[in-house]
């Protein structure tokens, strides 16, 4: 299996859980459920571990694009997109531990950083979508039509 194809592979999943680890979050927040905030926590700390394959098989995938001829500069801004996402990934899914473990706790400070997860949780979200998008221009054509 090339880098390309784990890739293509590893690269959906970590798109999608800021999404769901949000909503959870959130829905946690108006049934009042220390338990749904603890799943929403678990899911934020799983989106930083599955943004490591994608990250990892990145550069290697990039040569093979390359290689086939794809726009280096489609590429490059992918690259520099799907960067930060993984940095700010593996940032919220450490503070979201830090609040799973106050959560389990019963430790009072958990109350600020929950606030904080969600806050990055929506900005995390919005880099989803945009490295996610750049990424889909590299290899669908269609995305590159004005509509």
């Amino acid at each position: 299996m090339t880098d390309a194809q784990i890739h293509l592979m590893a690269n959906h999943l970590p798109l999608a859980i800021p999404f769901i680890g949000v909503l959870v979050l959130i829905i946690s927040f108006f049934i009042k459920s220390a338990v749904a905030r603890r799943i929403g926590y678990v899911i934020l700390v799983l989106g930083g571990l599955l943004t490591l394959p994608a990250f990892l098989s990145g550069e290697g995938a990039e040569e093979i694009a390359e290689h086939m001829g794809k726009n280096h500069d489609l590429i490059h801004e992918h690259e520099e997109s799907a960067e930060t996402f993984a940095y700010l990934s593996y940032v919220l899914a450490c503070i979201s531990a830090v609040g799973l473990w106050m959560s389990w706790k019963k430790h009072e400070l958990e109350k600020y950083v929950f606030p904080l997860v969600l806050a990055g949780g929506v900005i995390l979200a919005i880099f989803a979508v945009c490295t996610g998008e750049s990424g889909g221009e590299i290899s669908h054509p269609e995305m590159h039509t004005k509509k």
